[in-house]
């Protein structure tokens, strides 16, 4: 899992959010933070309280083109 913080220029506070390795959001915050810091350090404690395992499959960087040979 990873946590990872953005913010929008509609909404210019940092979220949280957290992400497994296929690429699925898990969790996202709904409270803003005063700083990227703050909301990974916040990001990091809920994915430490959720306890889980990540089991997905993390998405191939990569698609054939073999279809495109023929």
């Amino acid at each position: 899992m990873q946590v990872t913080a953005f913010s929008t220029p509609a909404d210019p506070e940092w979220r949280w959010r957290i992400v497994n390795y296929a690429g699925e959001t898990v969790e996202e915050s709904g409270n803003g933070f005063p700083s990227i810091a703050a909301a990974v350090v916040s990001g990091t404690k809920r994915l430490v309280q959720m306890n889980i395992v990540d089991h997905s499959a993390p998405a191939r960087p990569w698609r054939s083109t073999s279809h495109l040979r023929r």
